[in-house]
């Protein structure tokens, strides 16, 4: 019995320290950004994402997206980077022509 409560104490413990170095390696930024729809949404989270974000969530009212990020795997640069090439104006970046053309009417601001 004691070898069991051991080998769950221990696994208990390895538990809270990955948890612990997997939450220091996150970062949390808000970033504003511009969009009007459930496609710019999709968009807006997909372009963070596929720029290493883990996270990603962007609220239509407040035109806010929440990333969780690794920082010594990217950054809040080059996840607006992303998103500008999208075609959505950030709070740093502005989006080109060309990405503006590739969305749809609705999504052009």
């Amino acid at each position: 019995v004691s070898q069991s409560r051991y080998k769950n104490l221990l696994l208990t413990f390895v538990f809270i320290i990955a948890a612990t170095v997997i939450s220091f390696a996150q970062n949390t930024s808000k970033i504003k950004v511009a969009g009007n729809c459930g496609m710019c949404k999709k968009n807006i989270e997909t372009a963070a994402k596929a720029a290493g974000a883990m996270t990603a969530a962007w609220d239509k009212t407040t035109k806010v997206l929440t990333v969780a990020y690794d920082a010594s795997a990217t950054s809040t640069d080059k996840i607006e980077t992303a998103i500008a090439n999208a075609g959505y104006d950030t709070e740093h970046q502005t989006a080109s022509k060309c990405a503006l053309m590739v969305l749809t009417s609705c999504c052009r601001l």
